[in-house]
């Protein structure tokens, strides 16, 4: 990604990005994801992991998406 104003905070599959995307959302935080599969998929080529997906928040808003993350994390390791 070009723009430096944005930092990767996770990666993980389309669902699991997804839960993340809705809990960050819920509080105003704007995240934006990453789909390299979809995009060599669209292209013609194949991807080595497919459905793997980053997701991206503005440095402005990481000191409050990273506890949603951590939560959504150990949510799912329960």
């Amino acid at each position: 990604m070009l723009d430096t104003d944005y930092v990767k905070v996770f990666s993980g599959s389309f669902i699991i990005v997804q839960l993340v995307v809705d809990r960050l959302e819920s509080v105003g935080i704007n995240a934006i994801i990453k789909d390299e599969s979809e995009l060599g998929r669209l292209a013609g080529f194949a991807s080595s992991i497919q459905g793997l997906q980053e997701l991206y928040v503005s440095k402005e808003e990481l000191d409050h998406a990273i506890p949603i993350i951590a939560a959504v994390k150990s949510e799912l390791e329960a």
